[in-house]
């Protein structure tokens, strides 16, 4: 295997941990609600997914521009699941 082909297989292998390392929470949230997510730490990861897009996409790296739209989507959802739990739950 060539060098070029290994090293993107490791930067595949890593976009697809990295993007699915947030489906637990999307789980966690779908439990128990979102309470324990500050919309601050969403944001903030989704601006740095922002990012990694728009650097993927000047470098032309298929892999990074894949990964960080899959888990922009899955921040999102976690913002909107977060939301529609915190709508649900009585105000104390």
């Amino acid at each position: 295997m060539a060098m070029h082909d290994t090293t993107a297989l490791i930067g595949g292998a890593a976009a697809t941990c990295t993007t699915l390392s947030f489906v637990p929470q999307l789980v966690k949230i779908h439990r128990q609600g979102g309470r324990d997510l500050s919309y601050g730490m969403l944001l903030l990861y989704l601006l740095g997914l922002a990012l990694w897009l728009i650097y993927g996409v000047r470098i032309e790296a298929a892999e990074v521009i894949a990964a960080n739209v899959a888990a922009g989507t899955l921040v999102i959802a976690a913002m909107a699941m977060k939301r529609r739990a915190e709508r649900r739950e009585p105000s104390q």
